[in-house]
């Protein structure tokens, strides 16, 4: 198989995300709200696992033409912000004004930050809280905190987005990749089996999902108040 058509074959592996974000969107409409997250976390494994492809197989050389960065972007707004927020606020939630607000800061937020040249930074982390909505929401869905709580979490996440509070790429980042990568797949196990026992109350994914959502949201941070020494030559 040539080079090119390798290429060809990822960015098409990519575009299934629009399908999983079309099959998630259709369970939301109808209240299925384990099914879509179910859906979300496969296009979550989908994009986890796209990025890697896109840069061994050179896609940006063997096939130009396709735009892997903006077809990931589109993807990445319906899976990760569009999506999850329509969730929240349908599910009630977060009632009244409180469900407004919420849908309004997080999908308006992400638009912007979604065109911020400056979201990466030089450790391939993100400059500020990565619209990560969907990991945010089902945690949400499985612990069910106050509402007010719930709202604090989603408007202090969206202010972060604008700072320089670094949030680890569990992939990219290396430093603590060896905590950060298994952690964030342990991440993806729990929320696979928090949406599959329907959000059960008691499961052990809740605890496990909380954990790991707390260090992944705190590592960078952690990485900026604790900066790699130099290395002796």
């Amino acid at each position: 198989m040539s080079p090119p058509i390798k290429a060809l074959l990822v960015h098409l592996f990519t575009a299934t995300g629009a399908v999983l974000s079309m099959l998630a969107m259709l369970a939301a409409v109808e209240e299925k709200w384990s099914l879509m997250f179910l859906w979300l976390v496969v296009a979550l494994i989908v994009d986890g696992i796209d990025g890697p492809l896109a840069r061994h197989f050179h896609v940006k050389t063997h096939w130009p033409t396709y735009d892997g960065v903006l077809l990931d972007l589109i993807i990445d707004y319906l899976t990760y912000v569009f999506i999850p927020a329509f969730a929240l606020f349908q599910s009630g939630l977060l009632p009244g004004w409180t469900g407004w607000c919420a849908i309004i800061v997080i999908t308006y937020a992400s638009a912007i930050y979604f065109v911020d040249t400056r979201m990466k930074t030089k450790d391939n982390s993100f400059a500020g809280f990565p619209a990560c909505w969907n990991m945010v929401v089902i945690v949400l869905f499985a612990i069910e905190p106050n509402f007010y709580l719930m709202l604090a979490i989603i408007v202090a996440l969206a202010a972060t987005m604008f700072t320089n509070l670094k949030f680890v790429h569990p992939v990219r980042t290396e430093r603590w990749r060896w905590i950060t990568l298994p952690v964030a797949l342990a991440w993806t196990g729990f929320a696979a089996r928090a949406a599959w026992v329907d959000f059960a109350e008691g499961d052990i994914a809740h605890w496990g999902l909380t954990i790991a959502s707390v260090y992944l949201l705190v590592a960078g941070v952690a990485q900026q108040l604790f900066p790699e020494r130099p290395r002796v030559a």
